[in-house]
């Protein structure tokens, strides 16, 4: 994932300190049911589709653009599917963030899946039931946008009670 110019211009300041970002996670389904996926660049692992908010921008536009950017298709977000603050990350060059994902249910309204840019180097559309290897996070994002259930969010035990 790029670093947006925005985040370049705050860590120019803050360092390496942790920043808490806004991140958006798109589950796209064609009409066939089928997932959208994106081998990632950077990991060269199979994901599904996410970024980071740029200033102003609301989560929906944020999936939207996410989508199109890497893979050339357009997608309408359905519902959203989970709300989650994430653990925190420490990348090589020692920067810090916490991303609190916003992972949405989108349909594919047209495009060709193809790469779009840098951040993949392959997409494609997968059944369900025939994915590539996937990391737990995609995973879960992808059964649970499946499901015809509330957004998902955890409760700490202290609220739970």
């Amino acid at each position: 994932m790029s670093t947006p110019e925005y985040i370049r211009a705050i860590r120019a300041s803050a360092g390496h300190r942790l920043l808490l970002l806004p991140g958006v996670t798109a589950v796209v389904f064609d009409d066939r049911g089928r997932v959208l996926l994106g081998r990632r660049s950077d990991t060269g692992r199979w994901s599904v589709v996410g970024g980071i908010a740029e200033p102003g921008e609301q989560p929906a536009q944020t999936a939207v653009r996410e989508v199109y950017e890497e893979t050339a298709v357009r997608c309408v977000p359905e519902r959203v599917v989970l709300v989650q603050m994430l653990q925190p990350v420490t990348y090589a060059n020692g920067d810090r963030c916490q991303f609190q994902d916003i992972t949405f249910r989108c349909r594919a309204t047209g495009g060709e899946a193809r790469v779009n840019d840098h951040e993949s180097l392959e997409v494609g559309w997968f059944e369900p039931d025939a994915l590539p290897a996937l990391d737990p996070f995609a995973l879960d994002r992808i059964h649970r946008a499946l499901r015809d259930e509330p957004t998902w969010f955890e409760v700490p035990a202290e609220i739970a009670e």
